[in-house]
């Protein structure tokens, strides 16, 4: 059986988290759109790890867990949030 265009769609969808390649890069972007201090240090920054930098966050992680370094953050993905802010 093929797939569709839309099965596909569909299940790519759901490996992502809330339109986010997963959680960890969810919750990273979550706490910098949602904490107004994080969210201004982010606009002055050129990209995510000019942000991680500037914070000191190389070792840290969010209130919920998630590290701001990490294999399982999609970096691309938080340079396109940190270029639309």
């Amino acid at each position: 059986m093929i797939a569709t265009t839309q099965e596909q769609a569909m299940a790519l969808e759901q490996d992502r988290y809330n339109g986010w390649t997963n959680w960890e890069t969810w919750n990273v972007a979550l706490w910098i759109g949602n904490d107004e201090y994080l969210y201004r240090e982010a606009r002055r920054s050129h990209s995510y790890f000019d942000f991680v930098q500037r914070m000191g966050f190389e070792t840290d992680s969010t209130p919920d867990g998630a590290k701001y370094v990490d294999s399982n953050l999609d970096y691309d993905e938080l340079d396109e949030m940190i270029d639309e802010l």
